[in-house]
């Protein structure tokens, strides 16, 4: 099965730094909440922290920041997501097997 590389938008990175940095968790607790590799958070982290304070990410524009719960709820949601892409293409093959043509 081929895996397709995720793509992020700055917000959202910048939303899961702000996630590490406000609420005092390490980014492994925080990553794993996302549902992105440790690596792949730490790396955002420290590309911030080695911005110049002016071009650093701004902070939300938002009423309220993101709290831990809808994070987590994103996170949930998209691991759900992926689970069920995952499950319509196995459909999908299964289904051009029994009707006897490939895809």
């Amino acid at each position: 099965m081929e895996l397709q590389r995720r793509s992020f938008t700055e917000e959202y990175k910048r939303q899961a730094v702000e996630l590490v940095i406000s609420s005092g968790r390490s980014v492994t607790s925080v990553a794993k909440e996302l549902g992105l590799r440790d690596s792949v958070l730490r790396r955002w982290v420290d590309q911030f922290r080695q911005q110049p304070a002016s071009a650093a990410w701004r902070p939300t524009t938002q009423a309220t920041p993101m709290s831990a719960d809808q994070a987590s709820e994103i996170a949930r949601l998209r691991q759900e997501n992926e689970r069920l892409r995952m499950e319509r293409d196995i459909l999908k093959k299964s289904i051009a097997i029994f009707a006897g043509t490939r895809t």
